[in-house]
């Protein structure tokens, strides 16, 4: 089985850096370009992380737990609500409350400092493959809940023109073909017989 996100040059998924030491920050960007990826940026602290993120728009973020302003957990809990992308924290504590937490932030890997080039690697290709697959899951989610509430849509609908007097064969055939005629998706024509009611003229 191959990986979704083979380590080399022809992967350039964009990597932003947040840790409040310099020396850290360059021995990780050395490690993560010789492992491939592309460095977009770094940051010195959560406020710049956050900022960096939204204008770089990286596809996986190391961060710093423990950093000036925002700590890196705080960072990783606004960026699960406004802008999720995979996250690997850093740290040189292995707190299991910071751990959880960093769970419960949806982070997708955790690497205790000092961090080498054998372990940040294969945690990189985890945390994308991990996130790539909580995104499918997701979408799948959607279009389940989306097509559920289509149906519900739909039968209301035809509980509407049947009550007007049509059978319910009739109804979901008159449905169809005035979603064909205005080119439109059942959903909406079912929206629109409920919006108006009866007197919605199929």
């Amino acid at each position: 089985m191959t990986n979704k996100h083979p380590i080399g040059e022809n992967r350039k998924s964009k990597v932003l850096i947040a840790d409040d030491e310099a020396v850290i920050r360059m021995g990780l960007k050395t490690m993560v370009t010789t492992l491939g990826y592309r460095v977009v940026g770094t940051a010195v602290n959560g406020d710049d992380a956050l900022e960096k993120v939204k204008t770089l728009q990286p596809d996986l973020l190391l961060l710093d737990i423990k950093m000036p302003g925002k700590d890196g957990l705080t960072v990783a809990e606004i960026l699960a609500t406004e802008m999720p992308l995979p996250i690997i924290m850093l740290t040189a504590y292995t707190d299991q409350t910071l751990i959880e937490r960093a769970a419960n932030a949806a982070v997708m890997g955790y690497l205790v400092k000092p961090i080498h080039e054998a372990k940040l690697g294969p945690m990189i290709e985890v945390a994308l493959t991990r996130f790539e697959d909580m995104c499918l899951v997701a979408r799948e989610v959607y279009q389940l809940r989306n097509q559920l509430e289509s149906r519900n849509l739909i039968d209301a609908a035809k509980r509407i023109l049947v009550a007007a007097g049509l059978s319910e064969a009739e109804a979901y055939r008159r449905l169809q073909m005035t979603a064909r005629e205005k080119r439109r998706p059942m959903r909406q024509v079912a929206e629109a017989v409920i919006a108006v009611g009866q007197k919605f003229a199929v």
